[in-house]
């Protein structure tokens, strides 16, 4: 694929969070609306684009940890949040800014997360649990050796100790567990058909009116030479 030969001829070890997004779109995975931008001028027309409220980050394939390294701006309601955003991401002390990631606004309640890693016995695994700040802490994932039939990313949504969260919650209506079963089926896909992914992340997969969407993304390439 295309993007992924661009990033490893640049000896990239991973995809940038907007370049992660668009080989999961390709696979069919729902990701935010965004555009990388590299002027003020840029963020503001993307932003009026997208629709207001957005987000936005520092982008670049050495950019994995935007929280840790505070290059994120949330819940930007006007051109003078934007344009004050982009000034304090593109001044950061703490990494290189020279691009900026305008977002979509995602604010469901419920986050999820979604992986691929590779196994030296199994090769590729596909992950799915509660996603979030709770991913960590909590360790509550499950796991299946790629390819996923239907009935195998079905079998995972019952796998993991937290499994309500994708019924109807506050409100809210339950997970279209289909798509979400697409998404599923998709990650094992890519591990299958593209050996120089060493692994996935889409952590935050929130939940918007009853479907996920990808938030975040991260690819981590294989570019050892062979």
């Amino acid at each position: 694929m295309k993007i992924i030969e661009e990033a490893l001829k640049k000896g990239a070890t991973t995809l940038s969070e907007h370049e992660s997004k668009l080989l999961l779109a390709e696979y069919g995975v729902n990701v935010t609306q965004e555009k990388v931008v590299s002027t003020e001028d840029d963020a503001i027309a993307a932003a009026s684009e997208i629709g207001y409220p957005v987000v936005l980050k520092g982008s670049g394939e050495e950019l994995s940890h935007k929280t840790e390294m505070d290059l994120i701006a949330l819940n930007m309601r006007d051109e003078n949040d934007v344009r004050e955003a982009f000034k304090r991401l593109t001044s950061s002390s703490k990494a290189s800014v020279k691009e900026v990631l305008v977002q979509q606004m995602v604010k469901g309640e419920r986050e999820l997360v979604v992986g691929l890693t590779r196994d030296a016995q199994f090769g590729p695994c596909v992950m799915f649990g509660l996603g979030g700040i709770f991913t960590e802490i909590l360790e509550d994932v499950a796991f299946r050796v790629a390819p996923l039939t239907r009935w195998d990313a079905m079998d995972m949504m019952k796998d993991f100790r937290a499994h309500k969260i994708l019924d109807a919650f506050r409100g809210q209506p339950p997970v279209d567990r289909e798509i979400l079963a697409d998404i599923l089926i998709a990650i094992g896909t890519i591990g299958m058909e593209q050996d120089k992914v060493r692994e996935i992340d889409i952590n935050p997969l929130k939940i918007l009116d009853g479907k996920p969407i990808a938030v975040d993304a991260l690819v981590v390439l294989d570019n050892e030479q062979s």
